[in-house]
């Protein structure tokens, strides 16, 4: 395992010549002729470097770190005449064993390096290879080839963002795809994305995941942890997202994606889980924080149990200064070696809390994030809640540098589009840019995310075909998963066969996207929603690697209707900047944003009303003026809406109604009945209409 290289050390350990490494270089790094390795741990008496030939489980040597190569709670070592290219690695560390403490050193426990940049052990999804009982590191070497890369600006109003499983978006073979299920698939879908016109892509976890974790069969069915919330090593990406095994090389493949994507106009999100890890509770494995240090990385309570804030087990302890590095760490490198533009934080209130689990008023490590140098370009979005009841979508600590998925926007238009009572005024709020949540003067206009859909809950297609969920092939007798879905079936539970059902589910969808794209903020849908993908009123796919989950490219062709619909209300929303955000005040003397029921300039609502009409006007880029109106009737019967007075020369045109079948071209003003300013709105239906200028005789 040696090579015949030349060089001076201090030590021989172990057989193998050493000197003491470089201790501000954490993890495992290739030099000229050596590998520095560095580890922190507080608590520890003392750390080996365990060395594995590729693939073995047995190690080829147990290298100790002296005391002398150790500052304080830091042992690094620079390890001389190995083959990156043969070895694996891990640590072993000794110390206290007492639980009650939160102590769990053990020296004969393998312990994965948090600062790993590649993971050995599950390279084929779903097969485990390798120990059985631990991970393994592999040292990574940084080849690829950026070009003339330049990281590409986009306004955060302008944001259409696309959420995507990376094996569930193309695994199906519906995709046609070469390489299903892999960062490779998704480049392939690349041309379909941009021609869809999204403008970023934020991908479900790709930090390196035990899929095979609590997994399990259910009548006959193998069942296992799909979706990824259950990080096993931060700093690598999933190898099992990679077409072909790469080795100490890993992450060339999503580099490449995230390159390819930069060259598309497309920016990538990664959804980061820093809220908890896949070591468990108490009963979990011990394979790397747990041993390094156990009462630091995790909320222990006085009896060194597990805090459970993220419902999955254990929390981290994000506010510790050690953990609080970690994180700035890892996020850094991301940043840096695989240039994306932004993170999406996952039960991102969890980060708010003390060490006892408190929630916090300023907490250190948002604080931190937000002013990082190396962070400051990036876009930073927190899902606002967590698992322990910590509710704040709104209030979330921002310094006018995080933004957060909207769950009001979510909920409120949720109840307002399926007809309940009064959620008039709620959605004239969200649609208009959530300003009650998100007051401009206190979070700018940088704060929400609008989305009706994500991983976690319906798609767009089974929240108007199912009033409740249906998770029973989850294996918990369907207690799994949110109650409170706010979906409307239409008439009949799940698949049906009736014409004017299926018919009136498509135009709730088509409500739906309109409502969406045309609305104030940052925007978000979920993958397939655009062509009425079906997880079959599954609300919780987490442990659903099939059907369920996997995209069925073939309803593309089904649903192009709605396609072709979302794709133009996306170019749509991009020509009209007032939808978008606030621009110089027009001359037609209407205000940025005004509010309108049946009666024109009349914004008075009442319990019983469901016709709404938004209007947003100013100027676009050319210096025209420019005017749209948005009008929603979510009654079961048609009504009649006035429209604002439009100036001499201007008339309002209809762009989008979807009470009729949508394609493009269509002149939707002959398939309404409407005079100058008014028009019959058909129920359950929405439309949009543009200012235009008539033209001179």
């Amino acid at each position: 395992m040696k090579n015949s290289a030349t060089y001076k050390a201090t030590d021989k350990i172990a057989g193998y010549d050493c000197r003491p490494g470089i201790y501000t270089l954490n993890g495992a790094s290739a030099m000229l002729h050596a590998v520095n390795f560095t580890v922190h741990s507080s608590k520890a008496t003392g750390c080996s470097v365990v060395l594995f030939e590729r693939g073995s489980t047995e190690p080829f040597a147990v290298i100790p770190i002296p005391d002398s190569y150790r500052i304080v709670d830091t042992w690094s070592i620079m390890i001389y005449g190995l083959n990156i290219y043969e070895i694996e690695y891990c640590y072993r560390l000794s110390g206290e064993y007492a639980p009650e403490k939160g102590l769990l050193f053990n020296e004969n426990t393998n312990i994965l390096d948090p600062y790993a940049r590649a993971v050995t052990g599950q390279s084929v999804w779903g097969k485990k290879s390798g120990a059985q009982d631990c991970y393994h590191g592999r040292v990574c070497t940084d080849r690829f080839e950026w070009g003339n890369f330049a990281k590409k600006e986009i306004a955060f109003s302008d944001l259409v963002i696309y959420e995507l499983h990376v094996r569930g978006f193309t695994k199906s073979l519906t995709s046609g795809v070469r390489n299903n299920g892999t960062f490779d698939g998704v480049i392939e879908k690349l041309p379909y994305l941009k021609s869809l016109g999204v403008n970023a892509i934020e991908l479900m976890p790709i930090f390196e995941f035990d899929e095979l974790y609590e997994e399990r069969e259910h009548e006959g069915k193998k069942l296992m942890n799909y979706w990824g919330y259950n990080t096993t090593c931060f700093f690598a990406p999933n190898t099992s997202y990679s077409s072909s095994v790469e080795y100490n090389h890993e992450g060339d493949e999503l580099k490449t994606l995230i390159r390819t994507c930069n060259e598309n106009g497309i920016l990538v999100f990664l959804d980061v889980v820093f809220n908890h890890t896949s070591e468990g509770n108490e009963d979990g494995k011990i394979f790397s924080f747990k041993g390094l240090d156990n009462n630091v990385y995790y909320m222990l309570t006085p009896e060194g149990k597990y805090f459970n804030f993220s419902g999955c087990g254990n929390t981290m302890n994000c506010n510790h200064p050690v953990v609080q590095q970690f994180i700035i760490d890892c996020l850094r490198y991301w940043v840096i070696e695989y240039r994306v533009d932004g993170f999406r934080f996952d039960l991102a209130s969890i980060l708010g809390r003390s060490e006892d689990g408190t929630p916090m008023e300023n907490p250190p490590i948002l604080k931190t994030i937000a002013y990082d140098p190396i962070l400051s370009g990036t876009k930073l979005i927190a899902e606002a809640w967590d698992a322990g009841g910590l509710y704040q979508v709104g209030s979330f600590p921002s310094w006018n540098r995080w933004a957060e998925w909207n769950g009001r926007f979510r909920d409120d238009l949720r109840c307002f589009l399926k007809g309940d009572n009064g959620m008039a005024w709620a959605a004239v709020q969200r649609l208009s840019g959530s300003k009650d949540l998100y007051p401009p003067e206190a979070r700018g206009v940088n704060a929400s995310v609008n989305f009706l859909t994500c991983h976690d809950g319906f798609t767009m297609y089974d929240l108007y075909s199912y009033n409740v969920k249906h998770n029973e092939e989850n294996g918990w007798d369907n207690t799994d998963g949110d109650n409170s879905n706010t979906g409307w079936n239409c008439g009949i539970e799940g698949e049906t066969d009736d014409s004017k059902i299926n018919g009136l589910r498509i135009r709730m969808v088509k409500n739906a996207f309109t409502a969406l794209l045309c609305s104030r903020g940052a925007v978000m849908f979920f993958a397939g929603d655009e062509f009425c993908n079906t997880q079959f009123g599954n609300n919780n796919a987490y442990c659903q690697d099939n059907e369920v989950s996997w995209l069925d490219w073939s309803r593309l062709k089904k649903y192009k209707e709605v396609h072709d619909l979302v794709r133009d209300l996306i170019a749509y929303r991009m020509k009209h900047d007032v939808i978008r955000h606030s621009t110089v005040p027009s001359s037609m003397g209407f205000p940025d944003i005004s509010v309108h029921n049946t009666y024109a300039w009349n914004d008075k609502f009442n319990d019983h009303d469901h016709v709404i009409g938004l209007m947003f006007a100013g100027k676009d880029k050319k210096g025209n003026d420019d005017a749209v109106f948005i009008g929603f009737n979510t009654y079961w019967e048609e009504c009649r809406m006035e429209l604002p007075s439009l100036p001499g020369d201007h008339y309002w045109g209809i762009d989008f109604y979807t009470y009729v079948p949508y394609k493009k071209g269509t002149d939707f003003d002959k398939m309404i009945h409407r005079d100058e300013l008014s028009f019959t709105l058909k129920p359950r239906s929405a439309i949009v209409l543009s200012a235009r200028r008539r033209k001179q005789p």
